[in-house]
């Protein structure tokens, strides 16, 4: 028993007592080793990590990076005008006045070089972004809507798979004209098809998800099921074909341009200038058509090289997710 005169210590008591569970939400002890969260700064540091260890990665970054740099920045740093002709400066061999040489009417083919780089990764950005925008509207659409929708779309899509994507670029190029505006229309409309009925699928599946069958069950609308939970889940589908699309995109206006349907002289273009400098080749003016085809290589090879590496980190059960 206590005693009168003594008096009731709270501190001890509560010394003596085990320590009581700490509440949700409570603040942790400071010394405790906590793992790295999303907000943390350990948690954003995962893209250096990934450059410094990844060389494949940092090679396709470098040299996309440099080419887009070249494309941005030369034409305000080279004055030599790509269009401009000097006829006494015809088929002149490498030199400092002209890095690449020039072409038969005199153009700088180093200018010409920079201003192709700029055509090539815009234009191809550009199909790749429209293609999978409206491919993708497209599936989700379908996926979504199923019945008399998805079997209309489906069947005008499997319509358009009938065709090599390259002969249905370039029907559709020279029934609007030929010209570097109608081959990205006609890549566009010949790619469309790979976006939905890839978008379509991965709608059908998620869609029979456990948790997509719970938020119907609640009482979710479609819309809301739609924007939070089937468009999340089929994003890194769409990007890593978008990713792989881009490679091809340049590569066939290149080509595209090669056989003339595409972009035309004098129009700066990778696949123009190597159609006009392969007559000079044999005759030792090498440089008219391999520059270009050097410059196309590094582009596609860097582009088909990150996106691997996109569909690798994209990929859950891949080595970046662990």
């Amino acid at each position: 028993m206590v005693g009168r005169g003594d008096r009731w210590d709270h501190r001890a008591m509560s010394g003596a007592l085990p320590d009581a569970p700490q509440r949700p939400g409570s603040q942790e002890p400071r010394d405790e080793a906590r793992a790295p969260r999303v907000g943390d700064g350990r948690g954003r540091a995962w893209p250096r990590r990934l450059l410094r260890t990844d060389r494949q990665i940092a090679a396709a970054l470098s040299i996309l990076g440099a080419l887009v740099i070249m494309a941005v920045l030369g034409p305000t740093l080279w004055r030599h005008s790509p269009t401009a002709t000097y006829l006494a400066d015809s088929l002149a061999a490498p030199s400092t006045a002209h890095p690449m040489g020039t072409d038969s009417n005199g153009r700088d083919i180093f200018a010409r070089f920079i201003r192709g780089a700029g055509i090539s990764i815009s234009a191809g950005a550009t199909v790749v972004f429209v293609g999978a925008l409206l491919g993708g509207a497209l599936g989700l659409v379908a996926g979504l809507a199923r019945g008399i929708v998805d079997s209309v779309a489906m069947r005008v899509m499997d319509a358009l798979l009938a065709f090599p994507a390259l002969i249905l670029a370039m029907a559709i190029t020279i029934g609007l004209g030929v010209g570097i505006v109608s081959a990205c229309a006609g890549l566009v409309l010949s790619t469309i098809p790979w976006y939905a009925r890839l978008i379509r699928s991965e709608v059908l599946r998620v869609s029979q998800l456990p948790f997509i069958e719970a938020a119907r069950a609640v009482g979710a609308a479609p819309g809301r099921i739609a924007r939070r939970h089937v468009v999340p889940h089929v994003m890194p589908t769409l990007l890593v074909q978008a990713a792989g699309a881009f490679g091809y995109s340049i590569v066939a206006l290149a080509a595209l341009g090669f056989i003339g349907v595409g972009a035309q002289i004098p129009t700066p273009e990778w696949g123009a200038m190597i159609t006009d400098g392969l007559p000079y080749t044999l005759t030792g003016q090498w440089w008219i058509s391999v520059c270009p085809g050097l410059g196309l290589m590094l582009l596609v090879v860097a582009a088909n090289l990150l996106a691997d590496r996109v569909r690798d980190v994209l990929d859950p059960r891949g080595g970046y997710a662990r």
